[in-house]
């Protein structure tokens, strides 16, 4: 799991997101399995859209392999009332938008595409540090804890910025 400090710092992240962009109703990081990292999504119950996250994400993913496009990069959904975006964020996260019908879709790329970049490094980073406990001569050797699955043996790319 993402350690509280990284957590609070991807939490920024999603606040500035959406000060920056007046037409996002919410933005949630979570893992590629469906565990929400933070959110600011008021009205929006965070951990129900977390989880279709993971289910579309899955969909994505297949879909991208199996039509030869490569690895995951985004998402968008438009709704009558809206749109949902998400976008890789590292290898082991995920960035979900909610916008406003008015919004503009490239702004909204543009903007979604660097906070992802952003969360990405973030989450990797501090994954990286969880997995390698530091070591002290007379400390016994622990196990990393695991790491959240995005399918087998698969992570989602990096998104060039």
């Amino acid at each position: 799991m993402v350690p509280e400090a990284e957590t609070r710092d991807v939490l920024d992240e999603l606040q500035r997101l959406r000060a920056r962009v007046p037409l996002l109703s919410g933005a949630l990081a979570a893992s590629t399995d469906g565990l929400v990292l933070a959110h600011d999504t008021p009205g929006v119950e965070a951990e129900g859209v977390a989880a279709l996250t993971a289910a579309a994400l899955g969909v994505s993913i297949r879909m991208t392999d199996a039509t030869g496009r490569g690895g995951f990069r985004e998402l968008l959904v438009r709704g009558g009332s809206g749109y949902i975006a998400t976008y890789a964020a590292g290898s082991s996260a995920v960035l979900t938008l909610l916008a406003e019908d008015r919004i503009n879709v490239g702004r909204l790329h543009l903007e979604g595409r660097r906070a992802g970049a952003r969360i990405g490094e973030l989450v990797d980073a501090a994954l990286k540090r969880v997995e390698r406990p530091a070591a002290t001569p007379r400390a016994t050797p622990r196990a990393a804890p695991p790491r959240p699955a995005t399918a087998p043996n698969r992570a989602l790319p990096q998104r060039p910025t």
